[in-house]
């Protein structure tokens, strides 16, 4: 790892003949999002979820953008605000487009339906973090075709060059998703994962819920309760939101919170009953 600073490792890697590319977490930066797809050719940039089994959250996921010279001006206030961890730079071979999206759409979605979950590989947290625990030689198969990459990592710019730019299948076991993640990194997987369930079952109730909260604010509060009840397994978070839908206010009743004798798995078990049993008797 070595300090940087943006713009000057931009111009190296052009200066390089390589092509710089943004890695744009959609999500938060949709007009910037916007502003640069702007008349952009569409073979200089690409949605990673479109084409997947999660392609209904193409337009609010991470995006790969060949930056062109005009583009850096644009990028400036994105440069100037890295605390709003909006994504992170890299340089890749001319027309490795194509390649490098592959290599993501192929590491971006992690375990199989119906516990699928999404692996953030475009927030510069998660990249920091696996940067900081990877050994050198699994780097490849994390980086792909890219061949250096500059990111914030929370109080000052860092690079890394790819030791071995490739094609790279998808190893049998990814040690990227053994890395321990922050509390702030659980937090952003946590609400990633909750938007993608709900978008993908709820989308007529999330409809009203944005009548009275905003939907993203209601969700990290339902993430940040799982959290307090220790419910971290994809099927608990699911139950939360689901039932929390159904209830006055979006939130579970108070006698569905945890009793002080319980610990999370017979917490989670006593209030999955009373779900079956109000479902048997037609109540909510």
């Amino acid at each position: 790892m070595s300090l940087v600073i943006p713009r000057q490792w931009i111009d190296e890697q052009r200066g390089q003949g390589r092509d710089v590319c943004l890695v744009l977490d959609a999500q938060s930066e949709i007009e910037a999002r916007t502003a640069l797809l702007n008349e952009r050719a569409h073979d200089r940039y690409c949605s990673v979820y479109s084409q997947t089994p999660v392609a209904e959250l193409a337009a609010a996921g991470p995006f790969l953008i060949v930056l062109a010279s005009a583009d850096i001006e644009r990028m400036t206030e994105l440069l100037h605000a890295p605390e709003r961890n909006w994504g992170w730079l890299a340089s890749i071979a001319p027309g490795d487009l194509p390649v490098w999206l592959a290599h993501w759409r192929a590491r971006c979605l992690v375990g199989v339906s119906p516990n699928r979950a999404l692996y953030r590989f475009q927030d510069n947290r998660v990249l920091t973090r696996a940067l900081g625990h990877l050994p050198v030689d699994t780097l490849p198969a994390y980086l792909g075709s890219a061949i250096s990459v500059c990111y914030w990592q929370g109080d000052q710019w860092a690079s890394v060059d790819n030791p071995m730019t490739g094609e790279y299948p998808l190893p049998i076991v990814a040690s990227w998703l053994n890395v321990p993640a922050t509390n702030s990194q659980r937090a952003a997987i946590c609400e990633a994962n909750a938007l993608r369930f709900l978008m993908e079952h709820h989308q007529q109730a999330c409809l009203h819920v944005v009548k009275q909260f905003p939907l993203l604010e209601w969700i990290r509060l339902q993430c940040k309760q799982a959290d307090d009840w220790g419910w971290g397994r994809a099927e608990q978070l699911e139950f939360l939101l689901t039932h929390s839908l159904k209830f006055p206010g979006y939130e579970l009743p108070v006698h569905w919170h945890p009793h002080p004798e319980e610990n999370a798995a017979e917490h989670f078990q006593r209030v999955s009953r009373i779900a079956i049993l109000c479902s048997a008797q037609g109540t909510v």
